[in-house]
């Protein structure tokens, strides 16, 4: 078997346990939404697809910290019921091969480099912008939202 050189960072359990505390308090910028579409809300704790009829939390998410050009707080999406937080770090998330960008940062969250997956290589491209040795990090989005999907750092 070969061995990834990149690692999927999800989003932590903490965060998404925040997410369903503030969800369950009401908080204004916390919607529960009933999933209605196979493909249209993944959740960024367990990677996979929320299923027809699921319940999410749409909740904002800072994915690049304040104070830096490229700074940005978007909406992504949670189960509202406790999942399992992905584990198969080594591995890229099945559910989402497709209809990702991918944009390389550095460590001072400049974006170095970006590339749109068209179809089933997204580790070939993630491969490609993490040789590039001034990537930190690169991190998977929505193509048509443009939404934080989820982190990738060296192995």
């Amino acid at each position: 078997m070969k061995t990834s050189p990149f690692r999927v960072v999800p989003l932590p359990t903490e965060i998404a346990d925040r997410a369903r505390r503030a969800a369950q308090a009401c908080a204004a910028d916390h919607a529960v939404v009933t999933a209605d579409s196979p493909i249209g809300y993944p959740c960024r704790h367990c990677l996979r697809f929320a299923k027809p009829g699921e319940r999410v939390i749409l909740f904002p998410y800072e994915s690049i910290p304040a104070g830096h050009p490229y700074s940005e707080t978007g909406p992504i999406f949670i189960h509202a019921e406790p999942c399992e937080r992905y584990s198969a770090t080594h591995e890229y998330p099945e559910d989402l091969r497709r209809g990702r960008a991918f944009r390389a940062y550095s460590t001072s969250y400049d974006m170095i480099d970006a590339e749109v997956a068209n179809g089933n290589e997204p580790e070939a491209i993630v491969e490609k912008l993490l040789r590039n040795p001034e990537t930190a990090f690169v991190d998977a989005r929505s193509v048509t939202r443009g939404c934080y999907t989820f982190r990738i750092q060296r192995a």
